[in-house]
């Protein structure tokens, strides 16, 4: 083995290379002050196709941004090549603040959240009045996390030529909520679209339900020209759809007053990352009663002060009935 003596000349030292060399050297990160802004409006496969001006973009994640995912809706910076031609690949490098999240996880015993949409002012429920039957609890939870997420929920109930809408709109006359019925023909003649379109001008609406009611056929029929293939169908036997969307999708409204988002449709919406100290927000008549709370209170149970604070005359009890059967359905699996 070669020895070296004091007197060693800089070619005789050997170099070994550094494994490492493709790690930065320097903690300090360009701030890419000059990136464009962009909009994600899809995600496949760690690819997102991002609106940049007047052009899609197809973008990969920055590799500092980490374990941190861009979603559909999310605002974004990119740079590198921002001309949109085929077989280009931008980097985002920064993803801004979102202002509402849209969030599930697969069951409630699931501590895995995910965010589906990023930055919706509304979320769409959509649910069929029969064929397949409406499950309320599935709505129910998608209230939660449409108050737990920051967005306002609206109600769009289609195929009232099968079954009257008056008694599942009776569930909900104490929250408020907006709605829209719709009937088969009218999606033909395209008076549901208009109606359904009045109440999303000018807003960034989120499109949810169980697979086979006929949401991804109201999308398309808002946005013909983002037409996604809707050759699902509901199974004589168990009652459910097929899916038809496989990935979430934003949409512009003509004219560009609002954006509707096309979301996979679900069989289970798990709520294990709802803090109820969130969704008493959505009930500003109520929220003033939780000062007396104990802490971490559930608002269903014996020491709870809003018992008190509706018998004073501050609020209706049907209202805190209805927070308290939103917030039990995070206790208990999905059901009709």
């Amino acid at each position: 083995m070669r020895r070296y003596g004091k007197h060693t000349d800089e070619d005789d030292i050997r170099s070994r290379p550094n494994r490492r060399g493709n790690r930065p050297r320097t903690h300090i990160r360009p701030k890419h002050e000059d990136a464009a802004q962009g909009l994600v409006l899809t995600v496949d496969r760690g690819r997102l196709t991002c609106l940049v001006e007047d052009r899609t973009v197809m973008a990969m994640k920055a590799r500092e941004l980490g374990r941190k995912a861009a979603v559909v809706g999310d605002r974004v910076a990119l740079v590198g090549d921002l001309s949109g031609a085929k077989d280009t690949l931008a980097r985002i490098v920064r993803i801004e603040e979102r202002t509402s999240v849209l969030r599930r996880t697969a069951d409630d015993d699931d501590p895995y959240e995910r965010v589906v949409v990023a930055n919706a002012d509304q979320l769409a429920i959509v649910t069929a009045l029969a064929d397949p039957e409406p499950r309320p609890r599935l709505i129910d939870r998608c209230l939660v996390a449409a108050f737990d997420g920051g967005l306002t929920p609206l109600l769009v109930l289609t195929k009232s030529d099968l079954a009257p809408p008056e008694k599942l709109l009776e569930l909900y006359g104490d929250l408020d909520i907006p709605y829209v019925v719709t009937s088969r023909e009218e999606l033909e003649t395209g008076d549901a679209a208009a109606r359904v379109r009045a109440e999303l001008d000018g807003k960034v609406t989120a499109f949810v339900g169980h697979s086979g009611v006929g949401k991804t056929t109201l999308v398309n029929a808002l946005v013909p020209e983002g037409r996604r293939r809707i050759t699902g169908h509901v199974n004589a036997v168990t009652g459910r759809g097929r899916h038809t969307t496989t990935s979430a999708l934003a949409l512009p409204l003509e004219g560009g007053r609002g954006w509707v988002v096309d979301t996979p449709g679900v069989r289970s919406f798990g709520l294990a990352h709802v803090d109820p100290s969130r969704v008493i927000h959505a009930f500003p008549d109520l929220e003033g009663g939780t000062e007396g709370c104990p802490r971490a209170c559930s608002h269903d149970e014996p020491d709870c002060a809003l018992d008190a604070w509706v018998a004073e005359g501050h609020a209706d009890p049907a209202r805190l009935y209805s927070l308290r059967r939103l917030l039990a359905v995070r206790e208990h699996t999905e059901g009709d």
